[in-house]
């Protein structure tokens, strides 16, 4: 019996974003490649690969998997010293593709038993959706008293704020981690200046608290309308105005301006810096600025 056909498919299937996915190491190891190869393979075709094919997990995600691992012995992850690289997350969708690629017939095979792994957790989850309801709310609660926690912790233990942070080539999970840590700091408002903004600003404001209202001004609003209207629906409220009044780029967390050296979208792809500007009238007149738009 090879490694296929001991290994369970559906136990390394994970819902992330409202995708079920699974990761590039599994993926790779049930088509017998190395995992570089795999990526390789993605990277050099990345038109080829859509978000909705295949994406990288931010740091809470991967925590969130590798917590899901640790239960289970087919821990790949600790299986192999933990994850030193940010894995790629693939959909069926993305499986197919990549099979499709390989050209091999032992890839198109498993990708079948894959593509049946994933239809058989759909119909698993549809059969047992009361029960995962039940489940969700008993989390939501769990999660509700966690928050209280920390608040008390954070008004018994003040943090330490960074006024300025330097990226260098290549540091992409430490950049984009740094701007996520400051969309969950916020309480009240976020406003993010930047022209040239993706649908991966939107995955990262699926972190802010409900009740903050974010903003986004750019030259050109390169977000799909349905996009933004499935957004506003999980996650108000998001406004996007069109202004070109600005050539660099600032994010504004509650009533803290803060100066990106690089666009949102390039974060980790060159040497860049985040700066904290601590004089209150540059921040009013920016705020004034986008108000009149």
């Amino acid at each position: 019996m090879n490694e296929v056909e001991e290994v369970k498919i559906e136990s390394l299937i994970y819902e992330i974003r409202g995708k079920q996915v699974m990761l590039d190491s599994d993926v790779a190891r049930l088509y017998g490649y190395d995992t570089k190869r795999i990526n390789e393979i993605v990277k050099r075709n990345i038109e080829r690969f859509p978000e909705d094919f295949c994406f990288q997990l931010f740091k809470e995600e991967i925590l969130k998997i590798e917590n899901l691992k640790s239960q289970f012995a087919t821990s790949n992850l600790k299986k192999h010293g933990g994850t030193r690289k940010i894995p790629y997350a693939f959909t069926e969708h993305g499986i197919m593709m990549l099979a499709g690629m390989l050209k091999s017939n032992i890839a198109i095979e498993v990708s079948k038993r894959i593509i049946y792994a994933f239809i058989n957790m759909r119909k698993f989850i549809n059969e047992n959706k009361d029960i995962f309801k039940r489940i969700t709310t008993i989390e939501y609660k769990m999660i509700e008293y966690d928050e209280n926690f920390e608040k008390i912790f954070d008004a018994l233990e003040p943090k330490k704020v960074e006024t300025q942070k330097i990226f260098f080539d290549g540091e992409i999970y430490d950049a984009y981690s740094f701007i996520i840590d400051l969309i969950k700091s916020s309480n009240e408002r976020i406003i993010i200046i930047d022209n040239y903004i993706d649908k991966n600003i939107l995955d990262m404001l699926t972190y802010k608290k409900n009740n903050v209202d974010v903003t986004i001004a750019t030259s050109k609003v390169n977000l799909n309308k349905l996009d933004i209207n499935k957004f506003n629906q999980e996650y108000p409220n998001l406004i996007i105005k069109e202004i070109n009044t600005f050539h660099d780029r600032f994010i504004i967390i509650d009533d803290t301006l803060y100066h990106l050296g690089a666009s949102i979208k390039d974060l980790g792809r060159k040497c860049f810096g985040i700066n904290r500007i601590e004089d209150k009238d540059y921040l009013n007149k920016i705020i004034n600025i986008i108000s009149v738009i």
